[in-house]
């Protein structure tokens, strides 16, 4: 518990942190603030032109951040928490910095106790992989690239987490922009759906 309370603090005061997810270890910033995202950027050596996606720890949650139409909402209910990024329409609280300027936003609530803990206190926070942009993403704290665990604040310990990323879901258009865990069966929703 300590540690979630010190990350939860680091998050508050604009820091970045690595914690675990059920897919691959995340860095988290508070989505909200605008600086503390460009440093998600500068960690990463991520294109600002690259948009970031932010963790809730629930739907309901999801819900003050995006406007899902019926059918979003309907993928969320099914497959959130869970390994899947939703893209979203986004509301204005939303920075610009985070989307790429883009009106839509990707939402995550990993299935993963630690995330989830730690999102039940700062939230939301940005949802992306903790590498720099290009390499490997990291399964072990011990694998972090030595960017990252500079420029983090505090690192969550979760054990090895599982071996993809999310999959990435633009439920409107019926499309996965990029196949992860539980890819098969979001397919087989949207077809059905």
């Amino acid at each position: 518990m300590e540690d979630i309370e010190r990350a939860a603090d680091a998050l508050r005061r604009g820091d970045l942190v690595v914690y675990p997810t059920e897919t691959v270890y995340g860095l988290g910033a508070d989505a909200l603030d605008e600086t503390a995202v460009e440093r998600v950027f500068d960690a990463k050596r991520r294109s600002r032109e690259n948009p970031v996606s932010l963790a809730v720890p629930d739907v309901a949650t999801a819900l003050e951040y995006v406007d899902p139409t019926e059918r979003e909402q309907a993928f969320m209910d099914e497959f959130l928490p869970g390994p899947v990024t939703v893209l979203c329409r986004r509301t204005d609280a939303v920075p610009d910095v985070l989307t790429a300027g883009r009106e839509c936003v990707g939402v995550r609530v990993p299935d993963h106790d630690l995330a989830l803990e730690l999102l039940a206190r700062v939230a939301p926070i940005t949802a992306t992989s903790a590498n720099v942009s290009g390499r490997e993403s990291v399964r072990r704290p011990a694998d972090l690239d030595r960017e990252i665990r500079d420029a983090a604040a505090v690192v969550l310990d979760g054990g090895e987490t599982g071996d993809t990323g999310s999959t990435v879901v633009d439920v409107e258009r019926g499309e996965i922009l990029r196949r992860g865990a539980n890819a098969d069966a979001v397919e087989t929703w949207l077809a059905e759906q």
